[in-house]
């Protein structure tokens, strides 16, 4: 990181800065709220997380405050607006249970009640059409969106349409589920969690005249070393090989009969070519353009911050 943009903080540093903010989760709430092959302790919530929701309720006090002032300025009813979180970061670096634990805290908050969790998976383009287009082994990279639903959709949720939706997607079929809705009714904080998030649009190889971040108020980049990424990955591919690559509605149904070390070369296969690849050339680009940087440790528990200051 560069050291003239972001203020780097230890675990005990960043702990500091909680500020008696109140722990609002119990262990049974975050064991409910744990990913596949993950562990996070009461103590990380306290250390990292809770600094973590102190400063964005801070920043969402705030822009509440400056909307209200434009609002004043146009001699209008002041009306409350969706504060947009982005979540970035690798596959299997364990973004999706840091944005259902940052949701659950933040919904605590008296301020902001209503905090929604909105992933990009849904706004894949269907296999169907992924096929046709031969970019089925480029199944997350930027190209795989519908860019232009996805900045249809952050667009209507901050105009403060009164419902907007999102595409479901279905991690057992691995595909877009059809005529399926996650309903985004004016909430007062939106999480909006995925790989690519933070990435420059382009449009037609030109620069895209909007993109995605200029909806976001707040982003957050989950990093790791790469190879602890790696390990996690395969730990997770192993373990969902022996549970939901079973169903025989799974898109991965074929592997689930496949002796452990030949599981195991495949994913790391599908880990190389796809995922790390994904990683290098389109995901940790963006890290730098985060306002908060969280680096875990082997162990998956976070121990460095990084602060963006300008």
């Amino acid at each position: 990181m560069q050291s003239d943009t972001y203020q780097e903080f230890g675990r005990a540093e960043w702990a500091a800065l909680r500020a008696h903010t109140p722990l609002t989760l119990s262990q049974e709430d975050l064991v409910s709220l744990r990913g596949i092959n993950e562990s996070v302790s009461l103590e990380e919530l306290t250390e990292v997380y809770l600094p973590l929701s102190r400063l964005l309720n801070l920043h969402v006090r705030a822009a509440r405050n400056l909307n209200g002032v434009t609002d004043t300025f146009l001699g209008r009813p002041v009306v409350g607006r969706t504060y947009v979180i982005a979540i970035a970061g690798s596959v299997a670096v364990g973004k999706s249970t840091f944005a259902r634990i940052l949701q659950a805290l933040m919904a605590r908050w008296p301020d902001h009640p209503r905090v929604d969790l909105v992933t990009t998976d849904g706004f894949l383009h269907p296999n169907r059409q992924l096929e046709e287009e031969q970019l089925m082994r480029r199944k997350g990279f930027p190209e795989s969106y519908d860019t232009r639903k996805m900045v249809q959709f952050l667009s209507d949720v901050k105009a403060g349409h009164a419902e907007v939706r999102a595409p479901v997607y279905s991690h057992q079929t691995y595909d877009i589920v059809p005529d399926e809705w996650q309903i985004v009714r004016r909430p007062d904080v939106l999480i909006f969690e995925g790989l690519n998030v933070l990435q420059p649009g382009l449009a037609g190889g030109r620069p895209a005249s909007v993109i995605l971040s200029d909806f976001f108020d707040f982003s957050i980049y989950v990093d790791a070393a790469t190879p602890d990424i790696e390990a996690w990955y395969l730990a997770r591919f192993l373990l969902l090989q022996r549970t939901a690559f079973q169903k025989p509605s799974s898109y991965f149904h074929h592997y689930k009969d496949l002796p452990q070390e030949e599981a195991r070369e495949i994913g790391r296969r599908i880990w190389s070519d796809i995922n790390e690849t994904n990683l290098r050339e389109n995901i940790l680009p963006t890290r730098e353009r985060a306002h908060v940087v969280l680096r875990k440790q082997p162990d998956h528990s976070i121990g460095q911050v990084s602060l963006r200051l300008i």
